[in-house]
């Protein structure tokens, strides 16, 4: 039996240019990469070479901190090159991708058979680790560590976020293998939260706790998930995963190959044609655009992720490691003259009732980019309280973390929160503050300290 969760605060953002729910191949591109820097805190050791043929599975490189966190290829091919940025830190490794995949052979495998050691050893030797992120501190999990939970959203409340039950439609097979499997790595429950006000496969799968979320944008985040089912104390872990990288697990175990395969959306108010793409995991980004055409109408940007913690990227960059989704929005290099007053901005969504956005509830916007005002002091205006669903005071603990205060920042919370959980909070706040950059180098600040 499912148990409930109500998430009363928050704020439901909608855009327009959600995908249309139908599923295209996209024609395999001549390139993938995989970035380095979508692994907060890895300081990557590289195992190949440019030139180096590889196989889908073949190890490009590993934690320099961690060895046993390693990293796959996710297609086979050519070692294209290896872009270096400032102080020659990695930025991608671009394969040069054949014209069918092949795969590195793992076996095939029955995760109710295994234990808990093999099957660890059995995912790091593929690369699939680096799927798991811990919280506390939102980085990628240690094989060494017990996790008192493992939790998986099957859904997100993002604005334009895909549909996983749609996406993952047909990998309901591969989906329950990877449940099976990674209930081995824990002593204690893998919680599974679906969406509340829709029935999907997801409702049925064995092997893990379903919890039923109802509510706004953060009620999808996995970090408000677990502040509601088991919060995270002094001391703990949990690991948390998407679904479709635990269907990768799932089909690992059962064809032994590492198959990288995901359903990802182009979406947003600048897509002609937004929609949903089958593809492989680092597809160039230019090649959804010539698939899924952007409007040229304006200037535009091209975000890896959702516009609330999402990346801005070039046409030439890769998808994203963790990512599922392509939003597309104008730019906001314009000014706005008395954009202070009721009625000169009547297309914004506001919190407030300042531009009477709240009469028309359902009303999807063309929003962009343009801040619409300077940063400015923080001032005790409720606005943060209100789209923020967990038992922490996030103004205090944005505070403590400025002044690098640990012992309040333990006290306010800092193991519990994540940057996207703060994301609402840089869009409705009038202070204009960066919350996400604030909370992840209080985060990195308890990793250095307390470890």
């Amino acid at each position: 039996m499912s148990k409930d969760i109500r998430i009363k605060k928050g704020l439901e953002i909608k855009l327009k240019g959600t995908a249309e729910k139908t599923l295209f191949d996209l024609p395999r591109t001549d390139m993938y990469a995989i970035k380095p820097t979508d692994f907060h805190g890895i300081i990557p050791k590289l195992t190949i070479r440019v030139g180096d043929k590889v196989k889908a599975g073949d190890i490009l490189f590993y934690s320099k901190k961690n060895e046993s966190i390693k990293f796959a290829a996710t297609v086979s091919g050519e070692i294209n090159a290896i872009t270096r940025g400032a102080k020659r830190r990695i930025l991608d490794i671009s394969i040069k991708a054949d014209a069918k995949d092949t795969f590195k052979d793992f076996g095939e495998k029955d995760p109710n058979k295994l234990d808990r050691k093999t099957i660890k050893k059995h995912l790091i030797e593929a690369g699939c680790f680096p799927y798991f992120k811990q919280r506390p501190y939102d980085v990628i999990a240690d094989p060494n560590d017990l996790p008192k939970a493992i939790f998986i959203s099957s859904f997100s409340t993002a604005p334009l976020a895909i549909d996983e039950s749609f996406a993952m439609k047909d990998m309901q097979e591969a989906f329950q293998t990877g449940v099976n499997t990674i209930t081995k790595l824990t002593n204690g429950k893998v919680h599974l939260s679906v969406d509340g006000r829709e029935t999907n496969f997801f409702d049925k799968i064995e092997n893990v706790e379903i919890h039923r979320v109802f509510g706004k944008h953060p009620a999808g985040n996995v970090g408000v998930q677990i502040a509601k089912i088991d919060p995270i104390n002094q001391g703990e872990r949990v690991w948390v995963i998407n679904p479709q990288d635990v269907a990768i697990i799932g089909r690992l175990f059962l064809t032994g190959h590492y198959d990288t395969t995901r359903v990802i959306a182009i979406a947003g108010s600048e897509v002609e044609n937004p929609r949903y793409f089958k593809t492989k995991q680092g597809v160039r980004i230019e090649k959804l655009h010539n698939q899924c055409v952007f409007s040229s109408a304006q200037e535009m940007r091209i975000i890896n992720g959702d516009v609330l913690s999402g990346k801005w990227v070039r046409k030439n960059n890769f998808l994203g490691f963790y990512n599922t989704l392509i939003s597309v929005i104008p730019e906001g290099n314009h000014y706005t003259f008395f954009g202070w007053m009721p009625f000169t901005q009547n297309k914004l969504l506001s919190m407030s009732r300042t531009f009477f956005s709240w009469l028309t509830p359902n009303k999807e916007y063309d929003l962009d980019t343009n801040m619409n005002g300077e940063p400015r002091a923080m001032v005790m205006t409720n606005e943060m309280e209100k789209v923020f669903p967990m038992d922490i005071y996030p103004m205090q603990l944005l505070k403590a973390t400025l002044v690098s205060d640990i012992e309040k920042m333990e006290k306010l919370g800092i193991y519990e929160v994540a940057p996207e959980d703060f994301a609402l909070i840089d869009f409705v706040s009038s202070s204009k503050v960066e919350a996400q950059t604030i909370i992840r180098e209080g985060l990195d600040l308890m990793i250095k300290e307390v470890g």
